[in-house]
């Protein structure tokens, strides 16, 4: 049982008996075949455990990334103790407060937050991890054609019970993914939205982070700004690329950036429809609404417009 294994772990970590009393609190967080509970004992400060399955190959990236962004000078939190064998890791405890829970706070009072998000993905941008360190796939022309799939298996057939072949066979999308899986020399984070950015002590922390790869910046723009979690205003979308502006000294390339958003909607959609029908979790179905309404607005007046119009209407 993944609790069983991590409470063993803290206890060989802690190096305390079973009279020392251990507690666990779950901490729900996405679909990523992973088990993570806050750990509580009076001999210790709290800290987070995670143990994960080989649901994903991803999964048991996390150590070694964690390790290699934390040696890079990226906010991430430090992992304390780790049984690989057994895929479990303790790992600091930074608190539950994530960009997600401020959303109801002045758009004002969360630029500086989205200001030391931008900054840190920045700087993962440049970051160089060593010629031998295995990293997930790149973003080529292959993995946004597997996203494409699973928005049209997950998200049109499953969810909405569409026919999806004609989604299939369409170029628009096939040329789509060619043209973002052109350039893939930079590290991004993947998903890189507010839900796995935390806060502490008025600075952005980065989570979440196993599925790290090379890819295109502009994704990881894309994937916070159009974040169907914090449903920006055209204002406040505005505003986050003028900070962008201000840290980057350049904007990103508007036609890429809005194929960009529409890619990482359509991927979310996936995970929201896929989520939703094999784990009923009624959490995420007001988010599908959201991640409609921005992906019409990103298709709007592009190839991918038409083909997409009657997904989305029937999402509305």
């Amino acid at each position: 049982m993944p609790t069983e294994a991590i409470l063993s772990t803290a206890r060989q970590f802690l190096g305390v008996d079973p009279t020392v009393p251990i507690t666990l609190e779950p901490i729900k967080r996405g679909a990523s075949g992973r088990t993570i509970v806050r750990v509580k004992t009076p001999v210790h400060v709290p800290f987070i455990g995670i143990h994960w399955t080989e649901e994903r190959e991803d999964n048991a990236q996390y150590i070694p990334v964690g390790n290699f962004l934390k040696q890079a000078k990226l906010r991430v939190p430090e992992i304390i103790h780790e049984r690989a064998r057994y895929r479990v890791a303790l790992v600091e405890d930074l608190g539950d407060v994530d960009l997600f829970s401020l959303k109801e706070r002045p758009f004002a009072e969360r630029l500086p937050l989205y200001r030391s998000a931008f900054e840190q993905v920045d700087k993962l941008f440049y970051a160089k991890p060593p010629k031998d360190f295995h990293l997930m796939p790149p973003f080529d022309a292959a993995l946004y054609r597997w996203e494409q799939q699973y928005f049209f298996e997950h998200l049109v057939e499953d969810f909405l019970g569409m026919d999806a072949t004609a989604l299939r066979k369409n170029p628009v999308f096939t040329e789509l993914a060619e043209r973002l899986g052109t350039v893939a020399r930079h590290l991004v984070h993947r998903d890189f939205q507010s839900q796995n950015l935390l806060v502490r002590d008025g600075k952005v922390w980065l989570i979440d982070f196993q599925g790290l790869r090379r890819g295109r910046q502009e994704y990881d723009l894309a994937s916070l700004v159009f974040d169907p979690y914090m449903d920006h205003s055209a204002d406040e979308r505005e505003g986050l690329l003028k900070l962008w502006e201000d840290i980057a000294d350049e904007r990103p390339e508007p036609t890429l950036f809005h194929e960009c958003a529409a890619q990482r909607l359509m991927q979310a959609l996936g995970a929201y429809g896929n989520i939703l029908r094999n784990r009923g979790d009624e959490w995420y179905r007001p988010h599908i609404a959201t991640a409609a309404r921005l992906l019409g607005e990103v298709a709007a007046d592009t190839p991918l417009e038409t083909p997409l119009a009657p997904v989305l209407a029937a999402i509305r």
